[in-house]
Order: structure tokens, then C-alpha cells, then sequence
């Protein structure tokens, strides 16, 4: 998989390039601290993955995105978590927010090269033995109602959920601050795919996918500890494969 960084801080490129080291089956084609000069390079070169940065002068990532008729994924990188929603109605692979850990990128990196591979395949196929499409109804995004709008949250950003009396508070990868919902749990993991999340107690719900470390009866989710009820752990042990 041939990849493109585009990044007007040069720390910024040293970052994802010492990251990309580390992954197998990509290459670094170019990186470039001007959009502009990324736009010529996309005309010339075969490029499969592009990570772009955001705020540049000159031309915005957003714009250069919208510029282009042809375009290969992209992972948006980015200090501000306010372009999150118009990244993904971007289409965008992923969306990192600065400064990106190591565990957060291999997460966008594994998204990308599935999603590559998967087109790889669709092309290398032959047309006559093409196996049934069977669509995704795995949802990106859900709506919740919070106060007196609906908010979009990208279901991969979810990071755990705490129930309050009648509330839910939902804790997302791009935001400090919970969003707040009058709803249920049941309600909740209606519109979730239920192989990633995972009841641990009476009042929490978690994405696997965001789990670091499980003890004896906590879930660690970054540096936050999350207990695991006893009705709860035989259930939340079997599902995460640990005896």
C-alpha cells in the first residue's frame, strides 16, 4: 500500500513516518509540507493512502480533498476535533487527532489496508466468478438526541458509556466532555453491532476495541478504570477470551 503524507509542521511527518517504519506491506512514496505539491503528486504517482493534515496555508486538507476527482483514501490528521463530522461525510478512512498514539494509528492503519485489500481483490477477481455481495449492515455512526438536536457519533470513536438514572453518558475518543442522552442501554445497543460492545456492569458499557488492560474486576480504557459486576464477568470474560 503506497502512501502520501501531506503536513505543513515537519515533526508532524517525522511522526507518521517513524510510524509507518513499523507496519508491514506499506510504502512511503512522498511526503510534502505543501498541499499544492500534493496535488501534483497524486496527478503523477500511483498513491493508495493519503494522511492529511487539516489546517495548512494556502489550501485547507478539507479543500484539497473536495478539489480532486480521483482520490485514494485518506486519514485525516488533525489538533482539532471540531472537522471530525466533516471529515467522515468526507468519506474519510479515519480521523486523528494530534498527537496521535502508536496504538490509535495501527488502529487507522489496520482500517485502511482491509479496505484496500478488499478493493485489491474485487479488481484481481474474475468478473464471470465474482462471489455475491452480501452488504455491510455494520453502522458507521449512530444519532442520539441530546438536549434539543440529534448528534452524529462515529461508532469506532466510542469509547465507553455510563448509565445515570434515565441518562447515558457516552465518552468519545475526540472529546473530554460526555455526551449526554435520555435513553436507555437497551435502546443503545439496539443501534450498536454487538460484537464490539460490552456490558461489564449494570451501569457501563464498553467498546472492546478501545479495552488496554482488563484486571480482576476493572476494564481499563485509557487511564480510566471501569468496573466489571459480578453478575457481569463471566459473560465479560468469555467474550474477551480470557479464563
Amino acid at each position: 500500500m503506497r502512501c502520501l503524507l501531506v503536513d505543513d509542521e515537519p515533526l508532524a511527518l517525522d511522526v507518521i513516518a517513524s510510524y509507518l517504519e513499523k507496519v508491514e506491506g506499506v510504502e512511503l512514496v512522498a511526503r510534502c509540507t505543501n498541499p499544492l505539491e500534493a496535488i501534483h503528486i497524486l496527478s503523477e504517482q500511483s498513491v493508495d493512502l493519503v494522511f492529511l493534515d487539516i489546517e495548512m496555508p494556502n489550501l485547507s486538507g478539507i479543500d484539497l480533498v473536495k478539489s480532486l476527482d480521483r482520490l485514494p483514501q485518506f486519514i485525516f490528521t488533525t489538533a482539532y476535533p471540531q472537522y471530525a463530522l466533516e471529515g467522515f461525510e468526507l468519506n474519510a478512512t479515519d480521523y486523528l487527532v494530534k498527537p496521535i498514539p502508536f496504538p490509535r494509528f495501527l488502529k487507522a492503519i489496520a482500517r485502511a489496508k482491509e479496505k484496500f485489500e478488499a478493493t485489491s481483490n474485487k479488481l484481481a477477481e474474475p468478473k464471470a466468478l465474482q462471489a455475491p455481495q452480501i452488504p455491510d449492515t455494520t453502522p458507521a455512526f449512530i444519532f442520539v438526541k441530546s438536549e434539543y438536536e440529534n448528534i452524529k457519533i462515529d461508532v469506532a470513536d466510542i469509547r465507553y458509556m455510563q448509565g445515570l438514572k434515565d441518562y447515558i453518558k457516552i465518552y468519545t475518543q475526540h472529546s473530554d466532555k460526555a455526551i449526554l442522552t435520555l435513553s436507555s442501554f437497551k435502546e443503545l445497543l439496539d443501534k450498536l453491532p454487538q460484537q464490539n460492545f460490552l456490558r461489564t456492569h449494570r451501569s457501563f458499557i464498553v467498546n472492546i476495541n478501545a479495552i488496554r488492560a482488563v484486571q480482576k474486576s476493572k476494564i481499563i480504557i485509557d487511564e480510566i478504570r471501569i468496573p466489571i459486576g459480578d453478575t457481569y464477568k463471566d459473560e465479560v470474560f468469555k467474550k474477551l477470551n480470557i479464563s
